[in-house]
C-alpha cells in the first residue's frame, strides 16, 4: 500500500501520533513546531491555511497562538483526530477542518496569509500542481518542508510503507520557479534520518541529537541534511 491509500487508512490516523512522536520521535515533534514558528512568526490574527494538516498538531498548536486557521487534508479519520484536539485545547471557535484536495484548494486567490505544509511533499504524486495550488490561494508566504535524496533518508527509503518522493535542491529551485514563489530562507537538518530516532528511547535519542546538531552545523552536515524547511514568499 502506498501513498493515499496507506495515509487514508483507519488504522494509520489511529496510530499516527503513538508511533511518530513518542519515544525518540519527541525530539522530531519539537523540532518540527519549533521550524513552523520559526518561519511564520508571530500568529495572532493571521489567516492561515495548513495543507495536509492531518491530526492537527500545528493547527492546534497555531491557533492556540491566536492563528485564524483551517487545516485541509484528504483523510476523514485524520481529520476527527484533529476535531478532538481542537475540541479538548478550547480552540475549536478558532481552527475549521476540511476535508479536501491539495490539487484543487476550494478558496479563491489570495485568500490567506499563510499557507503551508508538513509531512507532505514526500506523499505527493504531482508536487507542482500542488505547490502551484498552494501559492494561489496565499497573498503572502508559504512555507513546506522535503525529505532530501542526497542524504541518509535515501538508504532506508525502500523499507517505508509508501513510497516516499526525495527532493534534490535543483528539483526544489523548479519547484519554486514554476510556482512563482522566492525564497528567502531555508534551514537543513537531520543528518540521522526520523525513523532511527523512532527506534530509540527519548534519553538515548537526545544524546545523538546533540551530536547530529554538531555535525550539521559543518558544511558537509548541511549538504547531507535528511530534511530541509522552505520560507517563501509570493
Amino acid at each position: 500500500m502506498k501513498g493515499q491509500e496507506w495515509y487514508q487508512a483507519d488504522t494509520v490516523a489511529e496510530e499516527y501520533e503513538a508511533k511518530r512522536f513518542s519515544r525518540g520521535g519527541r525530539l522530531i515533534d519539537r523540532r518540527e513546531k519549533q521550524a513552523v514558528l520559526d518561519a511564520i512568526g508571530p500568529v495572532a490574527d493571521k489567516d492561515v491555511l495548513e495543507v495536509a494538516c492531518g491530526t492537527g498538531r500545528f493547527t492546534v498548536m497555531l491557533a492556540e497562538r491566536g492563528a485564524n486557521i483551517t487545516g485541509l487534508d484528504i483523510s476523514g479519520p485524520m481529520l476527527q483526530q484533529g476535531r478532538e484536539k481542537a475540541q479538548a485545547t478550547d480552540v475549536d471557535d478558532h481552527v475549521e477542518f476540511m476535508r479536501g484536495d491539495a490539487a484543487r484548494l476550494p478558496f479563491p486567490d489570495d485568500h490567506f496569509d499563510t499557507v503551508f505544509a508538513m509531512r507532505f511533499f514526500h506523499l505527493a504524486d504531482t508536487p507542482a500542481a500542488f505547490l502551484a495550488e498552494m501559492r494561489r490561494v496565499s497573498k503572502e508566504q508559504v512555507f513546506f518542508d522535503t525529505f532530501n535524496r542526497f542524504s541518509t533518508r535515501s538508504i532506508y527509503n525502500w523499507a517505508l510503507p509508501m513510497g516516499s518522493r526525495l527532493y534534490s535542491r535543483w528539483e526544489i529551485d523548479r519547484l519554486l520557479d514554476g510556482a512563482g514563489l522566492e525564497l528567502t530562507d531555508s534551514e537543513h537538518d537531520w543528518l540521522l534520518p526520523y525513523g532511527f530516532y523512532r527506534k530509540i528511547p527519548n534519553e538515548l535519542a537526545a544524546s545523538f541529537r546533540s551530536i547530529d546538531t554538531a555535525l550539521g552545523g559543518t558544511p558537509l552536515g548541511e549538504k547531507m541534511a535528511s530534511v530541509s524547511y522552505w520560507n517563501t514568499h509570493v
